[in-house]
Formats: C-alpha cells, sequence, structure tokens
C-alpha cells in the first residue's frame, strides 16, 4: 500500500476519530473541583460542611433522565447544593432536560437556586419555575436565609441577574439593590456569608458588601480555553476575560466562578470541561 493510500484509508479516519472523540469528551466528561475555605467568622463546633455549586446547565442533557449528572452529585456526599442560574437556555430550551436535574437534585440534599440571565429571557421559564418550587427548591428572589451550622449559622444569599432590575442604571447598582433587598430583614448579626449569584464580573460589588464567599458562573470558563493563557471569552468581560474558573480574592472577600455544565450561542467548549464544584468549608486551624 503505497503512503497516499496509507493516509487516505488508515491515518486520516483516524485522526477524525480521535478528533470527534476529544470534542465530545471535552463537552462531555464533567470534572469536580474542591476548594477548601476556612475562616476565622465560621462557627465553632463542626468539622466540614460541604457545598456542591451547579450553574449553566443551559438546558443540556447528560445521559438519560441526567442520570449520569445526578449520579455525580450523590457521590460527593453534598450538605446543600446550590444552582448558580442558567438552568435553562433561552434559544435552545428544554423545560424537561433542566426539570429532571433539579428533580434527582433534590433527593440529594436541599437546593439553592437562583436565576440568571437566561431565566430572565425565555418566556417558558415561569412555568418550569412553578414545578421546581413544587418539588422543594429554595429559589432565592433577593433574600437570605440562615443555615445552622455547629454552634452558630451561616447566611446563605441568593441574588436575581441584573437583568430582573428595570432601573435605568447600571449592572453594579442594580446588584446593590439586589444584597440591599436580601439583607433587609437581617437581624443585625455578622455571620459567614456566601452569596449565590450568576455573575461573575461584579465580583468587586460583591467585595465592596462584605460578602465572604461569592459563589458565581456565567462565565462558562471561557468557553475556549487556551492552554496557560486561560479564556477566550466571557460575557460581560469581553475577550481574555480575568475571571472565568477558580477561586479569587479581593481584600477579605472571595469568589470562586464555576465553568458551568453547558453551552449558549457557542457550542462547544474546548480544553474546558463541564465542572462541578465543591466548597468544604472548615475551621480555621490556629496559626
Amino acid at each position: 500500500m503505497s503512503r497516499t493510500k496509507r493516509w487516505l484509508l488508515i491515518y486520516l479516519p483516524a485522526a477524525i476519530v480521535l478528533c470527534i472523540y476529544f470534542l465530545y469528551a471535552q463537552n462531555n466528561s464533567i470534572v469536580v473541583t474542591t476548594y477548601k475555605v476556612a475562616s476565622a467568622k465560621l462557627p465553632d463546633g463542626f468539622d466540614s460542611y460541604r457545598i456542591v455549586q451547579l450553574s449553566d446547565l443551559q438546558s443540556k442533557e447528560f445521559g438519560k433522565e441526567q442520570r449520569p449528572l445526578i449520579r455525580k452529585v450523590d457521590k460527593l456526599d453534598p450538605d446543600v447544593i446550590v444552582f448558580t442560574g442558567d438552568l435553562v437556555d433561552q434559544v435552545h430550551y428544554d423545560g424537561e432536560a433542566s426539570f429532571k436535574l433539579m428533580e434527582g437534585l433534590v433527593k440529594i440534599a436541599p437546593v439553592y437556586f437562583v436565576r440568571g440571565n437566561h431565566e430572565q429571557a425565555s418566556r417558558e421559564y415561569e412555568e418550569l419555575e412553578e414545578r421546581l418550587l413544587a418539588l422543594g427548591i429554595h429559589i432565592m428572589k433577593n433574600a437570605h436565609e440562615d443555615i445552622p451550622l455547629g454552634d452558630g449559622v451561616i447566611r446563605l444569599i441568593g441574588v436575581d441577574d441584573p437583568t430582573y432590575n428595570r432601573q435605568g442604571d447600571g449592572d453594579a447598582d442594580k446588584m446593590n439593590a439586589h444584597l440591599a433587598e436580601a439583607l433587609a430583614d437581617a437581624d443585625g448579626s455578622y455571620p459567614f456569608t456566601v452569596l449565590l449569584s450568576h455573575r461573575t464580573e461584579l465580583f468587586p460589588v460583591y467585595a465592596e458588601n462584605g460578602i465572604d464567599l461569592s459563589l458565581t458562573g456565567h462565565a462558562h470558563g471561557g468557553q475556549i480555553r487556551i492552554p496557560f493563557k486561560g479564556g477566550v471569552f466571557s460575557p460581560g468581560q469581553g475577550m481574555w476575560p480575568e475571571w472565568t474558573e477558580g477561586m479569587h480574592e479581593i481584600g477579605d472577600s472571595a469568589m470562586i466562578v464555576n465553568r458551568g455544565l453547558g453551552n449558549s450561542s457557542f457550542p462547544l467548549r474546548l480544553f474546558n470541561q463541564p465542572e462541578i464544584v465543591v466548597v468544604e468549608l472548615t475551621a480555621e486551624t490556629a496559626a
């Protein structure tokens, strides 16, 4: 067999199959990233508290009735599950795929959800929200809840995406208004605060409001990641965005960015596998 025929009949088809497998794995093989967070503000009397964060499903399906994804979350043994927006996608909306995931998650642990820009933009989401509430999902619409932990509590705050705010000011002002509404009836104490917010690019606002830990999404990991360089594009941050994944700090405030699970206007991820984030709150050890 000539070299040309060998390339055409063996090497080229093999390369095409490998590329297809690589792209499939990049968009369907879910990775788990764990962060340990310790703070002097966390109450005494507990060993660890595990928060599993999901984000940006965008109506994507992971197997029949989302079972592979649900099993993966179950194995992580969460104390609480949080979802930081864009459960649905306004363009290729699939309410049933989104519902099946939440239906499975609520059987594992309490689920807290904040709405993203795609929930706001979808005309079909309202019906899904009623079904989620019937499941027992906690939909945090500019609200907070103090969750018992050890000898005290942590304060879980959930805010709507700025697109829900119809005021004529900018996103930072809208978010300040949402945070003020969420804490309007707080009791005046200052426990460790965990903020659920869809928007990553508003981290400075969260820090200015004294949030201890913000869990966000929206950036999709930069969609395509260039090794050693980072994400290429993020809504709200543009090209070569600053915050696309991982943990970041401004002063005493930290933010964890979840790369998300699905895709939206751009259909593929590259060097950017779907992600589940695990946050382990642990007692601060003495120096």
